[in-house]
């Protein structure tokens, strides 16, 4: 007679306390990425962004195994395949290319997810914080405000996340969203790569950035999580850089304009914004 084995109450418990984490990445935060021309395939510099980037979500998700847990990474720039898949750990699972979902580079994020950790994040559009600040198309958004508020794709993307009752836990990219990030979710764990002034970025090493990803990766992994708390309404400001998008914008119902290149609306949910400023920007 065979006897199955049976797991050790320790593995059954480990089994049952393994968690999933979702990672959005961009490259524009990465540490030395300074010039357009290195966030754009096949321009000057664009391999060597792409490298880091990857050690970068590598460190992440090294820590996040380590803890006996899961990841999943959601490539998040320009064409979504940007990240070298066989340099993360084995066992992580990515996703390339976009979903053509309103969510953007949070697209796949559900409850299921323990907590969302964004790597190469960057100053928003709007701001002086780095030489590469833009909010999603940087051709076309001077500027997007909630509720007051200069918003950033972080922003966004961390409202999201928590209205499918997923905590922001980490973030990594410029001092500029690091400290923007830390005044919208007072527990994140940031971890700033570079300081930017005018069209100049001042770099800790790749290498440090890798060491300090993955120990801030591991603190937040081992602090409670808490859930950011949504507003029942949501006032969105979008200034944009030409006015012919803004005229457009009229066409949904309930945006209107403020100025010849500004126009707002108010919602109810983050999905909601995330539809309305998908379709507003063009």
């Amino acid at each position: 007679m065979v006897i199955k084995n049976v797991d050790s109450f320790a593995e059954r418990k480990r089994k049952m306390d393994k968690r999933l984490y979702f990672i959005s990445a961009d490259i524009e935060g990465v540490t030395d990425v300074t010039s357009w021309s290195e966030t754009e395939k096949g321009q000057d510099g664009y391999e060597a962004a792409c490298l880091q980037m990857t050690k970068e979500v590598a460190a992440a998700c090294e820590a996040i195994l380590e803890a006996g847990h899961e990841a999943v990474v959601r490539d998040g720039h320009g064409t979504a395949r940007n990240l070298i898949h066989d340099m993360l750990p084995q066992g992580v699972r990515l996703m390339r290319g976009w979903a053509c979902h309103p969510a953007s580079m949070m697209a796949g994020i559900d409850e299921k997810y323990a907590g969302a950790l964004y790597i190469g994040y960057h100053s928003p559009a709007g701001s002086d914080e780095s030489p590469l600040a833009h909010t999603t198309k940087y051709e076309n958004v001077a500027s997007l405000e909630i509720n007051g508020r200069l918003a950033s794709e972080f922003t966004l993307n961390s409202l999201y996340a928590a209205q499918q009752g997923v905590p922001s836990i980490f973030i990594s990219g410029d001092a500029g969203i690091c400290r923007r990030a830390k005044e919208e979710i007072p527990d994140i764990v940031t971890v700033p790569v570079k300081e930017c002034r005018g069209n100049s970025t001042f770099n800790i090493h790749p290498r440090d950035a890798v060491i300090r990803i993955k120990e801030g990766v591991a603190e937040a992994l081992a602090a409670p999580a808490a859930l950011l708390e949504l507003p029942d309404t949501f006032e969105m400001r979008v200034r944009l850089k030409k006015h012919q998008l803004a005229r457009a914008a009229l066409g949904h119902p309930g945006v209107r304009r403020i100025s010849e290149d500004t126009v707002a609306c108010t919602v109810h949910s983050p999905a909601e914004l995330s539809f309305m400023f998908g379709f507003i920007i063009g």
